[in-house]
């Protein structure tokens, strides 16, 4: 049958209702097999000769259904793999009733990283490797490890209950009791609440763990690798903090009596937000005071507070299907931000938020290959394509949007009125909506729904005109696009305009909804010389495009820092969007940068225009003329801000000059800058013979400093480290710096690596991509992936990792020729779950040669003008 005669996805029928799961499991830790039994007590709501479940890769050993206070009816079980179900047909019709359906069951503990599957540790004490089952059941594979409803609405009740000789054995709920059977025990967990199957969790092996009790007498606990128990310490203080302060901001009470975090070796995704019992992959956990960085610290911060969130945002109320993801992700994504700044305000994190959430969403939704947030998921397959950057950076944008637009207090209001309305149920966005509606007395619903229902988001466009003591501003809005030619999309959007003038930047002025393609607002008392600034802190999810001159009137305010950083962050991520797309000249926004680097030392400012360098760096692998001009005048713009922050930390600094710091190093190893990789070898050595440890900070760039010219003799060294590093984020670094290498042998050597057993299926896809980093880099990568593309759909089929590694692959490529090759190449491969991923990635590499097609040649002018200039001052200083 072809892709055109397949029988449409159909969800399950609505026939019979789920009310309680008795499961017991009993996991086979030598075999790697489990078997299992589940009793559903179901409610039968029309008359019915089939019931349909989801089941897949299991052995369905017996199945049976009993009506209440009847006998048990045997059933025939059709299994349909391409549905992922079993149907249970019987002989006579089943008539409505409350009944139970039973089923015994086993199957493979696999490597997979889905499912009830295996992850395997080593013992600190005795270095011997030993193994634990986990669970990982979101989206859709709840299924691979029982029959069940797995669809995000059918929740029930759960009763577990795991037999196993494991010391440690946990689950959602506590335990209520436990028998010791032999050398086993039968642990039963106490009942949980009502909720979906994909939130079940088991965690079956040897792990230790520390514990803590928050204010409001909840049980928190973190779970470690045995020997490591010190490095959930930082973990275990923030989860103590973060669940009273969503009991208070929600002024809903967290409804368990527990919640437990472990650590998994083995982890395709960052966590996952189990109720009650929530895993991380090590790297977003764990930390260890010598060796984690600032910045890793921060994100495991906020990792812990995204989870948290989703104990009351996806756990208490759920999405009613995955069309609604974003009110899951998007809602946590938002709110975490929020909570970390409360806890840590030295972080800074409200700033960040703008860079790790705002711009991050703006730039894939201005692709025309993106999705609106509220996506139609026609099959399984696809739902994991939508866990991407739109459902949680646009999505946690357009709400912190909302958030202004409306207030915090209004915000709040309808927040609790949504959670108490829909408790231990589902819900869609219009819900959401209605909530803050009712609360703000605004019409939310109206302007909201121009976000979530289309792709995409309003380029405002600027003109100005003074009158006397007046200022008449014209804004208009056109769909923006990459690609910059929408002339024909009418895509309207209702947006909050924010602005501010001269007179106090750090304060809006004006506050108005622009609902129509132009408005033109009348400011009073400004002079001719003032500027307006359109969307005052970067709130808004919108490009602004003003003419040069507007620009020029703000420049002071920038220099002076006179405009708030995060304004002074928009204006400059603006322009270069705006560049990337054709809109305005390179030449602009390299001026600009210029004028930034002479007088900014904000560090969530620096790190957007690091990532631009980065960007442009990247696209001048494919313009010679370009590539090494860029890089000298990348090293002379950075060199006031690095002889300011200097190497070494001082006494009491700031938490974002140290963040600034290692970004400002690493962008200078990145630029090839001599005397920076002279120093880092310099302090690798001493690393490396004890002289002096690198601090955790300083160790990416300076591995990326030393990686770049390594010999075999180096990388042998570096596979060695690699390998006796006990900590993952030491692994991470390291495997990361490896893309900096310059020999193609090596580099060829690093793929193999990265696919061999000394690395974790998880890590594998980030390795392979960091060796991208480079066009030497890049190529082999293509090749290999291409030469090995059933090897990768054998070894990440069905796990989002491998839509990840396409798309951060392809979308490096800055050749048209690169870009058909590669939609040649996928054209007639099984791609489920990865088009449109494919199609992004394909679309930036077209971007990419569009850009340069149009303007490399007035950049390798504009370069040479510019070198010349910074080469006469030099001497002029002389």
């Amino acid at each position: 049958m072809s892709d055109n005669e397949k029988k449409p996805f159909e969800r399950l029928p609505k026939t019979v209702k789920p009310e309680h799961y008795v499961l017991y499991l009993k996991p086979d830790l030598n075999n790697f097999t489990f078997d299992g039994e589940t009793e559903i007590h179901v409610k039968v709501l029309t008359a019915t000769t089939e019931i349909v479940v989801n089941a897949m890769e299991l052995n369905l050993k017996s199945v049976a259904f009993t009506p209440k206070g009847g006998i048990a009816t045997p059933a025939k079980v059709t299994l349909c793999v391409e549905e992922e179900t079993a149907i249970l047909s019987f002989a006579t019709p089943i008539e409505p009733c409350l009944g139970k359906l039973f089923f015994s069951f086993s199957g493979e503990l696999h490597d997979n990283m889905r499912g009830f599957y295996r992850s395997k540790y080593t013992r600190c004490e005795n270095l011997k490797h030993t193994s634990a089952a986990v669970t990982f059941l979101c989206p859709t594979s709840a299924r691979r490890m029982f029959p069940c409803f797995d669809e995000p609405s059918t929740k029930a009740t759960f009763s577990i209950s795991v037999l196993s000789d494991a010391p440690t054995i946990l689950s959602n709920m506590p335990v209520a009791s436990e028998e010791v059977r032999g050398n086993e025990r039968l642990l039963k967990f106490e009942r949980t609440p009502i909720m979906s199957t994909y939130l079940v969790a088991v965690v079956v092996g040897d792990f230790d763990f520390i514990e803590d009790t928050t204010r409001d007498g909840i049980k928190v606990r973190v779970y470690t690798p045995v020997g490591k128990k010190e490095q959930g310490k930082f973990a275990l203080q923030v989860a103590t903090e973060v669940l009273p302060y969503y009991t208070d901001y929600f002024e809903v009470k967290y409804p368990l009596p527990k919640i437990d975090l472990v650590a998994i070796p083995d982890f395709a995704a960052g966590a996952m937000e189990n109720w009650g019992l929530v895993t991380y992959r090590e790297l977003c956990l764990l930390v260890d005071p010598d060796n984690t960085t600032t910045d890793r610290k921060q994100k495991i911060a906020h990792t812990v507070g995204h989870e948290l969130a989703h104990q009351w945002f996806g756990n208490l109320v759920t999405m009613e299907w995955w069309t609604h993801l974003w009110l899951n992700e998007g809602y946590a994504t938002f709110v975490e931000s929020m909570c970390v700044n409360d806890m840590f305000p030295e972080y800074e994190i409200l700033n960040q938020f703008v860079t790790k959430s705002v711009i991050v969403g703006l730039q894939d939704d201005a692709l025309r290959n993106s999705h609106a947030i509220e996506v139609p998921i026609c099959h399984p397959s696809e739902i994991d394509e939508i866990f991407d950057d739109i459902s949680y950076n646009k999505g946690a944008s357009i709400l912190r949007m909302l958030h202004k637009f409306i207030g915090d207090e209004a915000f709040r209001k309808g927040m609790k009125s949504y959670l108490t309305k829909h408790e231990y149920g589902n819900a869609e966005t219009e819900d959401l909506w209605a909530a803050l509606q009712d609360s703000s007395e605004k019409p939310v619903k109206e302007v909201m729904s121009t976000w979530t229902n289309k792709m995409g988001f309003p380029l405002i466009t600027v003109s100005s005109k003074q009158i006397g003591n007046s200022r008449e501003l014209t804004l208009s809005q056109k769909r923006f696009c990459a690609s910059a030619d929408m002339k024909d999309d009418p895509s309207m959007w209702m947006v909050p305009i924010s602005l501010s003038t001269s007179a106090d930047p750090t304060k809006d002025s004006h506050n108005f909804v622009l609902s129509g393609p132009t408005q033109i607002v009348t400011i009073d008392n400004i002079n001719d010389g003032d500027f307006v600034k359109v969307n005052t802190g970067t709130f808004g999810f919108y490009r602004t495009f003003y003419p040069i001159e507007i620009i020029n009137q703000m420049i002071p305010a920038i220099t002076s820092k006179q405009l708030p950083p995060l304004d002074r962050l928009g204006i400059l991520d603006d322009v270069f969007s705006l560049v990337q797309a054709g809109h305005m000249a390179s030449t602009e926004g390299l001026k600009l940068m210029s004028t930034y680097a002479e007088y900014e030392d904000d560090c969530t400012v620096w790190k957007n225009l690091c990532s631009w360098i980065t960007k442009l760096n990247s696209l001048f692998n494919y313009a010679d003329e370009c590539k090494m001009p860029f890089l000298a005048y990348a090293r002379s713009i950075l060199r006031k801000i690095s002889e300011k922050l200097g190497w070494d930390a001082i006494e009491n600094e700031s938490h974002m000059d140290t963040l600034l710091r290692a970004r400002i190093i690493e962008a200078l190893v990145e630029c090839e800058d001599e005397k920076t990789i002279k120093e880092a070898k310099t302090r690798f050595e001493a690393h490396r013979n004890g002289t002096k440890i690198l601090p955790a900070d300083l160790r990416l760039p300076v591995y990326r400093a030393v990686f770049i010219d390594a010999d075999a003799s180096l990388f042998e060294e570096i596979v060695k480290m690699h390998r006796s590093a006990d900590l993952h984020e030491e692994k991470h670094r390291i495997s990361f710096a490896m893309g900096y290498m310059k020999d193609p042998e090596l580099l060829q050597k690093a793929l193999d690596f990265a696919m061999s057993d000394d690395v974790r299926k998880q890590d594998t896809i980030y390795v392979i991509s960091f060796i991208a980093f480079s066009k030497e880099g890049l190529n082999l990568t293509w090749a290999y992936l291409t030469k090995h593309w059933q090897m990768f759909l054998d070894k990440f089929g069905g796990v989002w990792l491998i839509t990840m590694l396409v798309r951060k692959v392809t979308e490096k490529f800055a050749s048209v020729e690169a870009a058909d090759e590669a939609d040649k190449f996928f054209a007639d491969k099984p791609i489920s779950g990865v088009k449109r991923n494919i199609r992004m990635g394909l679309e930036t590499a077209r971007l990419n040669a569009a850009w340069l097609s149009r303007d490399r040649a007035m950049i390798a002018e504009w370069l040479s003008e510019e070198l010349a200039r910074i080469a006469n001052r030099a001497t002029n200083k002389m």
